[in-house]
């Protein structure tokens, strides 16, 4: 409490009442009335966070799936397979039965 004492007589003798009160509204509405406020800028750096997590998932899903292109492209045997898994592909003299 000594300090805060310290700090507001401080003021006081600094500057007159007329201008700590300009400069407590500016302050008010520097921090909690403009459209750039602290809770703003709260939210905003919490989106920044959950978008830059977001950049790293698809920035890794994207090597990832860099690396299933070149094995596709690699070989012959891994394409068959690939329409097979995914796109029900058989070959003539097979039948496919799907199980869930």
């Amino acid at each position: 409490m000594g300090i805060f004492r310290s700090v507001f007589n401080y003021l006081i003798t600094r500057y007159t009442k007329i201008q700590l009160l300009i400069i407590l509204v500016i302050l008010v509405f520097a921090f909690f009335i403009s459209e750039s406020n602290i809770f703003s800028r709260f939210s905003y750096d919490a989106k920044i966070m959950e978008l830059n997590g977001q950049i790293e998932y698809y920035r890794n899903k994207t090597i990832e799936d860099k690396q299933k292109l070149e094995e596709l492209h690699s070989d012959k045997d891994r394409i068959e397979k690939f329409a097979r898994e995914n796109y029900l592909m058989k070959r003539p003299n097979e039948d496919v039965f799907i199980i869930e």
